[in-house]
């Protein structure tokens, strides 16, 4: 079963310590060896992005910031995992990375992903 993680905080331009970047990158190794990471990676601020919408069989495309948002999507992982619970054990060992090295609240989300879109999952 495949899970993404997806990261939300606050855009405030802080940028990652070096410190908090080795525990990340030391923890992506760890989840690597036991098989389990499909790819993970933190986000550039929305400046540098740009939003595409459908609405009303019309396409717009406006380039970031997105001032309006009050919080963004800052980064990913995909894990191949057992379960949920195995999943959210991943997401947990995130957040404890962060603590002490991060100055601002975080929110994983913790998705399943559709293997065969044909049965719904």
């Amino acid at each position: 079963m495949k899970f993404m993680t997806i990261v939300k905080t606050r855009e405030t331009g802080a940028h990652p310590s070096p410190a908090l970047i080795e525990k990340i990158g030391k923890l992506g190794e760890e989840a690597a060896k036991k098989g389990v990471m499909v790819g993970m990676g933190g986000l550039l601020p929305t400046a540098v992005g740009a939003r595409a919408r459908l609405a009303n069989g019309k396409i717009t495309v406006t380039d970031g910031p997105f001032t309006e948002a009050k919080e963004i999507i800052g980064g990913y992982a995909i894990y191949d995992v057992a379960s949920k619970q195995e999943a959210v054990e991943w997401t947990r060992k995130f957040l404890e990375a962060h603590i002490g090295l991060w100055p601002q609240d975080l929110e994983v989300e913790v998705r399943q992903m559709m293997d065969d879109p044909s049965n719904g999952c």
